[in-house]
């Protein structure tokens, strides 16, 4: 069965772009000198960056829309492409609302940031864990490390659950017991490659439909 190509190799051109801004953000200055270990990647929005952050948000945003959209296309797992509509609708909420700036204090509008942050967190690796196997029904290798990085990613999340219960009880703010920014960079950088995964998966000349799941 021929393949169509052209969203997913948009798709990749615009994952890869988004994370290229992200990895140039960590090295290009000014922002690199913001700690990757300790300080998450909203920080970027922060400063005269903002631009940078938003930009690598967009395409990603943009990449994850054209893979759900080509799932959608072919027949596969309605779930996992409400998941991945949940995932692109809270990225761009990150842009639209900025994390919170401790030194000025609270904000509605951080508060939003980091509820979108959370449903995005979990919404892309549950959406590849659910797509996986109608993407590579015959190809246990693929499909396995797809499904391996995205839960990844979900038990890395797992340690922040940990330091926010250990907090409710009695413990240090969740945000110190951890090395936050670390943390985030493992979630997020897992996710978006096990998403990556998929995107190969849909270049395959072999895939096909499969029966919805």
């Amino acid at each position: 069965m021929e393949v169509d190509r052209r969203l997913p190799l948009l798709a990749l051109v615009a994952l890869l772009g988004g994370v290229g801004v992200f990895l140039a953000l960590h090295v290009l200055p000014p922002t690199s000198g913001i700690s990757p270990v300790r300080r998450t990647l909203s920080e970027y929005a922060l400063g005269d960056s903002k631009w940078a952050f938003d930009l690598a948000v967009v395409l990603i945003a943009l990449g994850s829309a054209l893979v759900f959209a080509e799932l959608l296309r072919r027949g596969h797992s309605r779930v996992a492409v409400l998941l991945g509509v949940v995932w692109t609708l809270s990225l761009l909420l990150t842009v639209v609302f900025t994390k919170t700036n401790w030194a000025i204090g609270p904000s509605v509008g951080g508060l939003i940031h980091r509820y979108a942050s959370v449903a995005a967190f979990l919404s892309l690796p549950v959406a590849v864990l659910v797509a996986a196997g109608a993407v590579f029904p015959a190809a246990a290798g693929w499909r396995w490390a797809a499904r391996g990085l995205g839960g990844l990613s979900l038990a890395w999340f797992g340690a922040i659950v940990v330091a926010v219960v250990n907090m409710a009880m009695g413990g240090v703010s969740w945000w110190r017991a951890i090395p936050l920014g670390l943390v985030e960079r493992v979630i997020a950088g897992s996710a978006v490659a096990a998403l990556a995964v998929i995107v190969l998966g849909l270049l395959r000349p072999t895939a096909r439909a499969a029966v919805p799941r």
